[in-house]
């Protein structure tokens, strides 16, 4: 198997995995979490939409509309830039740190159980490395 089709292969399993995972034990979809979880790393649970579509895997259209759906579901809620009319920032509620809280230790146990569990030291040394030059070398 050629190092690009391993990879595919790998992380779309994985990331089915992760999804299915924190839907069965906390009812949240992966895309969720990835925003809660840049937001709850933030200053003051906060970012400014256009910084959180550069960190998560979504365009920005998607993430409006993912933004849209975790505000009705009370995990985040928009508030304007005041040097920016036209900004917005998502701010994480003190449900989504909650749901956060939770979701957290499934989905890191989910990646032991998964991932880490399989490598030994010398394995997790050279997938950092090897990952580390992808995304050096396309400026990640």
């Amino acid at each position: 198997m050629e190092a690009w089709e391993a990879v595919i292969r790998t992380v779309g399993s994985l990331l089915k995995t992760f999804e299915a995972e924190l839907q069965d034990a906390v009812g949240l979809p992966l895309p969720w979490y990835d925003v809660l979880v840049q937001l709850s790393s933030a200053p003051d649970g906060r970012l400014r939409m256009q910084a959180l579509a550069d960190s998560v895997v979504l365009s920005r259209s998607g993430l409006t509309r993912l933004i849209d759906r975790m505000e009705k579901a009370d995990l985040v809620e928009r508030e304007h830039c005041a040097d920016d009319r036209r900004g917005y920032y998502a701010v994480l509620t003190e449900e989504g740190r909650r749901v956060f809280r939770g979701a957290k230790p499934v989905h890191e146990q989910g990646i032991y159980e998964h991932f880490t569990r399989h490598l030994d030291g010398g394995d997790a040394r050279a997938v950092v490395a090897a990952f580390t030059k992808v995304r050096q070398g396309n400026r990640l």
